[in-house]
């Protein structure tokens, strides 16, 4: 993940990929306008240090007009080299989020810095906070917290959105994000579908009958970060899981090289379906000739029995879904429409 501090390039991704047609599935009930249940969302930043400011305050504004009620950690803002302040100030952040009461625990923004902490992190107080209706939110380097709290406690945390980058976007949050944030504060989430896109010039095909049932555990995230947990204690024993990944500013050989220590570490082969996310901001040159993302994924194709789907809405880009991670889903692939469902979580 090479995405906190260079400026977006380029990416064969949409050269490859028909975008256009997907779909998302979030089905809420809860018989209210979203925007009028308010909740305590608890704002703090255990990895890299907030850069654009004007960001952070336009995101906690557009929550606040929602109706919700934002606590901002005492050092969220704190920086100390290229982190959101020194080691002991994340930490203690994430302690203050567990211990805060809020209905989510929201990151300000990733980069880099949650994999110094693992070792000192107090899980028990975490999972505490989970089980009394905490959901901790995020994404990018907040991979390494939720790998480590899975591996560790086996509670659900979220795949989700940052309040800088999303909420605090100049355009406003995306629609479908904002739509799966109001289904998870409303407790009415229920799954997430996309169309599977078009690969032109494959030389592999997308799955279109798969069926893994309920039961298989959801886990992955940014795939730099969870590759850099392998041989620790903070990467999850997972069997029988769907494994989602996604990664930024990482050039398509990067990509491979770190699926192929997955590979290589047996963890693929223990899995009932790989899905792939966005991979952006990358530029490939002339050296390349032909290689590129799709590449990678025709070649991974090849080495693992299991499906390996393409297109879900996640990563660094504006329209992603929310995804209960460490969570019993069950996948199905109808066609060209997938869905990953996972009912009601309390």
């Amino acid at each position: 993940m090479s995405h906190a501090d260079h400026s977006p390039a380029s990416s064969d991704h949409h050269d490859h990929h028909d975008h256009d047609n997907h779909h998302h599935t979030h089905d809420c009930h809860c018989g209210h306008d979203h925007a009028a249940g308010s909740k305590h969302i608890y704002v703090y930043a255990p990895s890299g240090a907030v850069r654009d400011k004007a960001a952070f305050a336009r995101g906690v504004r557009r929550l606040q007009a929602l109706g919700h009620t934002v606590e901002v950690d005492a050092d969220a803002l704190a920086r100390h080299q290229r982190f959101a302040g020194d080691d002991a100030t994340r930490l203690a952040a994430i302690h203050r989020a567990a211990a805060s009461g809020a209905d989510v625990a929201l990151m300000a923004r990733g980069g880099y810095g949650l994999t110094r902490l693992l070792s000192v992190i107090d899980y028990a107080a975490v999972a505490r906070a989970v089980a009394s209706g905490t959901q901790f939110v995020g994404m990018s380097d907040f991979t390494a917290l939720q790998m480590a709290l899975l591996a560790q406690t086996g509670v659900v945390s979220w795949a989700g959105p940052l309040l800088c980058a999303d909420f605090g976007a100049r355009d406003g949050v995306d629609e479908i994000c904002q739509a799966f944030f109001d289904d998870l504060l409303c407790g009415q989430g229920e799954g997430a579908g996309w169309r599977l896109p078009k690969e032109r010039g494959a030389a592999t095909a997308q799955p279109d009958d798969v069926e893994v049932p309920d039961g298989a555990v959801l886990w992955g995230g940014n795939l730099a970060v969870l590759v850099s947990l392998l041989g620790t204690p903070y990467f999850p024993q997972i069997d029988g899981g769907i494994l989602f990944l996604e990664d930024v500013g990482e050039h398509p050989y990067r990509i491979e090289r770190m699926l192929t220590q997955l590979l290589h570490a047996g963890v693929l082969a223990r899995q009932k379906a790989v899905v792939l996310g966005r991979f952006t901001e990358y530029r490939l040159g002339g050296h390349d000739a032909g290689f590129k993302l799709q590449t990678v994924v025709d070649w991974l194709r090849g080495q693992v029995a299991c499906p390996v789907l393409t297109g879900l809405p996640f990563g660094h880009v504006p329209t992603k879904v929310l995804l209960p991670v460490g969570a019993p889903v069950s996948l199905s692939v109808e066609g060209r429409d997938a869905l990953i469902y996972w009912g009601h979580i309390n």
